[in-house]
């Protein structure tokens, strides 16, 4: 395990590596998981390493029988404590999950705001395949969450190009 701070391309590696066996065959969509983790850590690569690395574990606890303990095990304390932050809460449908998690990224400060940048990023891959795939009933869901989730992860001047693209497929029609 590498300590806090010591990201390097053989972590984010790992990181990819330990994401790909977790959801195992799981799909997104119809590819491979492994298609919408490297599309996440495409964006991310402009942010540095840390980004990357929660990028690729993002959906791990969410989405599989990985745990937030094995995350810190694993890895370290700040990418257990992103990745928590990232994983939807608990909730009986999509907009109670939604909402608890929008309140808990709205608290987010300090080291931590890299999984602002994840959450970001993790959204704009997905209304990207949305569009690319003409998927109107998700991006029209994108499309009435993004004002609540804009007002809880959006912070200025900390991945504004992000925001202004996710804006762009959001206006379209």
């Amino acid at each position: 395990m590498s300590g806090p701070g010591d990201y390097s391309t053989s972590y984010v590696n790992r990181a990819r590596e330990f994401a790909l066996r977790a959801h195992g065959n799981q799909q997104y969509g119809n590819q491979p998981y492994s298609v919408h983790l490297d599309a996440v850590a495409e964006i991310l690569e402009p942010f540095g390493l840390l980004a990357q690395v929660v990028g690729y574990l993002h959906d791990v606890v969410e989405d599989t029988s990985v745990r937030i303990d094995d995350i810190r095990a694993d890895f370290d304390d700040l990418v257990a404590r992103c990745v928590l932050l990232v994983t939807d809460s608990a909730g009986t449908d999509r907009p109670e999950r939604k909402l608890a998690t929008n309140a808990k990224l709205a608290k987010v400060d300090g080291d931590e705001r890299v999984a602002l940048i994840v959450k970001a990023a993790d959204r704009l891959a997905n209304l990207r395949t949305s569009a690319l795939g003409a998927n109107d009933s998700k991006l029209d869901m994108y499309r009435a969450e993004h004002p609540a989730f804009r007002t809880a992860a959006y912070r200025a001047g900390l991945c504004d190009d992000l925001w202004n693209t996710m804006g762009l497929i959001l206006a379209q029609r």
